[in-house]
């Protein structure tokens, strides 16, 4: 099979090669996908940049889609033929899929609805699963108000549409005005352009004064700045699932006195119960075509080095997708 792997971390054009590899059969409990498409996300990026490879070779990408075509023990043949999007790919693994061929529990391979493309279910394993968590981790929000930062972003894109289908009112920060446009049609009902405007103030301003009741965050390293602030009101939720920065000083006083709830979330170790959750409700949302779906650039397998570049620079609106083969 055609693959692409690394054995080293560093830049994307000195260390990712494009080869063939040998084909394995899936094993116990496993389901052997043809690999359709790959996504590719800042953290596969942050992986093959600096993260101990764990592996002699690393074939990276943890989202992806493709068709089952064979199982292994303890898997059922009705499975073959099913056409599946992958999560946790290459998650406490070194085979991800940026690959044609691809053995993977099969509970990783999750059936999708007929009308779903290829590419766009290559876009939901870490940024559709990381904004459902992150809105089921708000509570209900009917009527509620939520900061979504970064909501032109992958994940803020479907955080926005998920926390207006919960019923609340949606504020959201972005950095320009292509992303701006990006967050309306998820249905943000106000913008704030943080790089030249307060969010302290245009929130207040939205919210009469109130602050908002949630915030689902990209970077703490920021949003820590404004536990102490008029912005986030009393007995409010913070759900982090990122931060520019590893190490963040918090304010434990205006924490304390405004009994604000700060959950913290990686999308790869969710709970039994939590993925379960998550998947049946991302399911729903799939059939029922509740969702947007944003894909910005594809390429080829080949070019997998012009992928993580895109997905590097943060200039790309959208999701970025390897065609690895055709259906």
């Amino acid at each position: 099979m055609k693959a692409a792997w690394y054995e080293k971390n560093g830049p994307a054009r000195e260390c990712l090669v494009v080869g063939e590899m040998d084909d394995t059969q899936p094993g116990p409990a496993e389901v052997g996908v043809r690999v359709i498409t790959s996504g590719v996300n800042p953290s596969d990026v942050k992986s093959r940049m600096s993260r101990p490879l764990g592996a002699p070779r690393i074939i990276p990408h943890s989202d992806g889609a493709g068709i089952v075509v064979s199982v292994g023990p303890g898997v059922s043949s009705s499975r073959i033929g099913e056409r599946v999007w992958l999560w946790n790919a290459q998650w406490g693994r070194p085979h991800g899929s940026a690959c044609e061929m691809l053995n993977i529990a099969s509970s990783h391979a999750v059936k999708m609805p007929d009308h779903l493309d290829f590419e766009s279910a290559a876009c939901l394993g870490i940024p559709a699963l990381t904004a459902l968590q992150a809105t089921r981790l708000c509570g209900p929000l009917e009527g509620k108000t939520v900061l979504v930062t970064g909501a032109g972003s992958a994940v803020g894109h479907y955080a926005s549409q998920m926390a207006r289908m919960a019923g609340a009112h949606v504020i959201g920060t972005v950095g320009s005005a292509a992303r701006a446009a990006h967050a309306l049609s998820a249905g943000v009902e106000h913008l704030i352009n943080y790089k030249t405007e307060s969010i302290v103030d245009e929130v207040a301003r939205i919210t009469e004064g109130k602050g908002v009741d949630c915030v689902i965050d990209m970077d703490f390293s920021s949003t820590c700045q404004l536990l102490q602030t008029q912005a986030i009101a009393n007995h409010s939720k913070v759900v982090c699932y990122g931060s520019n920065s590893p190490d963040v000083g918090m304010p434990f006083r205006p924490l304390l006195w405004k009994s604000v709830d700060l959950k913290f979330m990686l999308v790869y170790d969710l709970k039994p119960k939590d993925r379960e959750e998550c998947l049946a409700s991302l399911n729903e949302m799939l059939v029922n075509k509740a969702l947007v779906h944003a894909v910005a650039k594809t390429t080829t397998l080949e070019d997998i080095a012009s992928a993580h570049e895109w997905v590097e620079s943060g200039k790309v609106i959208g999701n970025v997708v390897l065609q690895v083969q055709k259906p």
